[in-house]
C-alpha cells in the first residue's frame, strides 16, 4: 500500500507542476530545485534510498536529546551515507519545529533570508513552514528578510528535507539561507535564534555544510580534519580565522559558526563527530574530492519522554459546540468545492479562540456510505480551522487509495471531521476503550500507523483484531507487533461529527 501511495503522489506532483501559480490562491509552496539531480525524483526511490542509507549508518540512535545536527548537502550518492549518521542519531527525538540553516551558493547578499513560504515541497510531500516563527525572526533585525532569490536555485537547504520527512513526523520548518555576514552579525543571528527557540525542547537546528572542495584526498583530509577539530573543541575564533585565511574550507561556515555561538550561549557542551568521509571514498577518484562530516551537538540530557513519546496526563479533546462544528464543516465543505471546481484555496478570517488553537484533525469523505478519502494531522501544526481547510483539500485530492474527487461527485459525498486530542502513551492495551480511543502504533523511525476511534465502531473488530490490522495495514509491521515492548502505543480521543449530525 505504501508503494501505491508514493506512485499516486508522484502523479499529483506532476499534475500540480503543470498548473499556474494562480491556481494555489493564497498558498505559496516552494517547489524543489534539484529533485532528480541530487536525489531521486521518484518518491518510492527516494524513500528507499534514505532508508538504506540510514540502515547502513553504523550508529545506535541516541537516547539523548539532540539539539543540533551538522550535515552535508551534496548529492545523496556522495554525501547521503554521511548525512544519515546525524539523522539516525536524533531519530528517537520528536520535534515540532526544525530550523534549517544553509549557505547560499548562487546569490551574494548581505544578511539572512528566512523563507516565508506556506510549505517546502519534495517528492515525499509538502512540509509546512512555521510562518509565525519565521516572521518573528525577521522582525528581530534589519538584516533578516525574506529574499526569494536566495531560494530560487539553492540546493543546500532542500537536500536536508527528505531525510527529515522520512525520519520524523508531524513537524514544521523554518528555512533559512545565509548570505555574507560579518562575525558581529553571526553573533546577532545566534542570539536571535536563542530568543526564538527559548527553552523549547521540541526544536531541532539543522546546519547544512560541506567541507573542502576539489583538492587531492591527502590535502582535503588535512584541511577537513583541522576544521572538524575546531568544531569539536568549539574553537570559534580559530574556525573564523581559518575561513578568512583559507586554511580551512566550509561552504557553510556561516551556519556552522552561528550554531557554535548558539551552542556556547545555551551551554551545550557535548559535540560528537559521528562520521567523516569525502567523495573519493565513494567514487575512488582521489584527485578532486569534496569533504563531508556529520556532527551532533547536545548537552547529554536524556530524552524527555513527555516530549519524545507524547506521554501526557491523558487529557481528552475538549468538545466543540454545535455552532463551532457547523462552522468547521462549512469551512471544509466550501474549501473542497472551491478547490475542486476552480483550483483555488479559500482564505478565512476566524476569531473564535478555539479555532486559533493548534489541534490535530482529520477530514473523511464518504460516498453513498463508502469511504472516499481520509487524510489528517495527528498533532496540530497550525490553527484548527486551517488544518480542517487543508485536510479537506488533501482528503479530496491526495489520498493514494482513491482518485481525485470530481466536480460531479460534490453533490453526492458527505464529510466527517475528527478533531483530536494530544496523544499519550499507554503501558497496557487494556487502557484502550474501543470506539472512544484512536490508536497510534510506531516502531523505530519508519514504521507508524494510526486508526481513528470510529474505525472500531465501523468494523466491529475486537481490540486484538483492531491492533493487528493497525500494525499490518497501517504501520507495515507484523500483525502481532503490538504485543512487543519495543512497539510504542499511543492513544487519543476525538470529537467526531458528520454533516448528518449537524442537520
Amino acid at each position: 500500500m505504501r508503494y501505491f501511495k508514493y506512485i499516486f503522489f508522484i502523479i499529483i506532483i506532476f499534475y500540480l507542476g503543470t498548473m499556474s501559480p494562480q491556481c494555489f490562491g493564497e498558498q505559496s509552496i516552494k517547489r524543489p530545485n534539484v529533485s532528480g539531480q541530487f536525489y531521486p525524483a521518484s518518491a518510492l526511490q527516494l524513500s528507499s534510498q534514505i532508508k538504506k542509507l540510514v540502515d547502513s549508518a553504523d550508529i545506535v540512535p541516541y537516547d539523548k536529546h539532540v539539539d543540533i545536527i551538522i550535515s552535508p548537502h551534496a548529492g545523496y550518492v556522495y554525501s547521503g551515507g554521511v548525512a544519515a549518521y546525524g539523522f539516525k542519531a536524533a531519530s528517537q527525538n520528536r520535534y515540532k519545529t526544525v530550523i534549517v540553516v544553509a549557505p547560499s551558493h548562487h546569490l551574494s547578499f548581505n544578511g539572512i533570508s528566512v523563507g516565508l513560504y506556506d510549505g517546502m515541497q519534495t517528492p515525499l510531500g509538502v512540509v509546512p513552514v512555521n510562518k509565525e516563527m519565521a516572521q518573528q525572526l525577521i522582525d528581530m533585525h534589519e538584516l533578516f528578510n525574506f529574499e526569494a532569490r536566495a531560494f530560487a536555485r539553492e540546493h543546500s537547504l532542500e537536500v536536508e528535507i527528505p531525510f527529515l520527512q522520512e525520519i520524523f513526523h508531524d513537524f514544521d520548518i523554518v528555512p533559512i539561507i545565509t548570505g555574507q555576514l560579518r562575525f558581529e552579525t553571526i553573533e546577532i543571528f545566534a542570539k536571535a535564534l536563542e530568543r526564538l527557540i527559548g527553552d523549547r525542547k521540541d526544536v531541532l537546528l539543522v546546519i547544512s555544510t560541506d567541507l573542502s572542495h576539489f583538492h587531492t584526498d591527502q590535502v582535503a583530509r588535512k584541511k577537513d580534519l583541522n576544521a572538524i577539530d575546531s568544531i569539536k573543541n568549539m574553537k570559534i575564533e580559530d574556525l573564523w580565522n581559518g575561513h578568512v585565511n583559507q586554511k580551512q574550507e566550509m561552504c557553510g561556515v556561516i551556519p556552522v559558526l552561528t550554531s557554535l555561538v548558539y551552542a556556547k550561549n545555551k551551554g551545550l557542551g557535548t559535540i560528537d563527530v559521528l562520521k567523516y568521509a569525502n567523495s573519493g571514498d565513494v567514487t575512488g577518484d582521489k584527485d578532486r574530492v569534496v569533504g563531508y562530516t556529520s556532527i551532533v551537538i547536545h548537552n547529554n540530557e536524556p530524552i524527555d519522554l513527555k516530549d519524545s513519546l507524547t506521554i501526557s496526563e491523558g487529557n481528552e479533546v475538549a468538545p466543540l459546540t454545535m455552532e463551532q462544528k457547523r462552522r468547521l464543516m462549512a469551512i471544509a465543505k466550501s474549501t473542497m468545492h472551491e478547490y475542486i471546481l476552480n483550483g483555488q484555496t479559500l482564505d478565512f478570517k476566524e476569531t473564535d479562540p478555539r479555532f486559533l488553537q493548534k489541534e490535530g484533525a482529520f477530514v473523511t469523505i464518504h460516498k453513498k456510505g463508502r469511504l472516499r478519502g481520509c487524510i489528517g494531522h495527528i498533532v496540530g501544526q497550525q490553527p484548527l480551522y486551517k488544518t480542517v481547510r487543508d485536510m479537506a483539500i488533501s482528503a479530496a485530492t491526495q489520498d493514494p487509495r482513491f482518485p481525485k474527487v470530481t466536480p460531479k461527485e460534490l453533490d453526492v459525498i458527505d464529510l466527517e471531521i475528527s478533531v483530536l486530542s494530544i496523544p499519550w502513551r499507554i503501558k497496557d492495551v487494556s487502557e484502550i476503550e474501543m470506539g472512544k480511543h484512536g490508536v497510534i502504533v510506531s516502531k523505530g523511525f519508519f514504521k507508524r500507523g494510526v486508526f481513528l476511534p470510529q474505525v472500531a465502531t465501523e468494523t466491529g473488530w475486537s481490540r486484538e483484531e483492531f491492533l493487528s490490522h493497525l500494525c499490518s495495514q497501517k504501520a507495515g509491521l507484523s500483525p502481532d507487533a503490538w504485543k512487543y515492548p519495543s512497539t510504542i502505543i499511543e492513544i487519543f480521543t476525538a470529537d467526531v461529527f458528520s454533516e448528518n449530525d449537524l442537520k
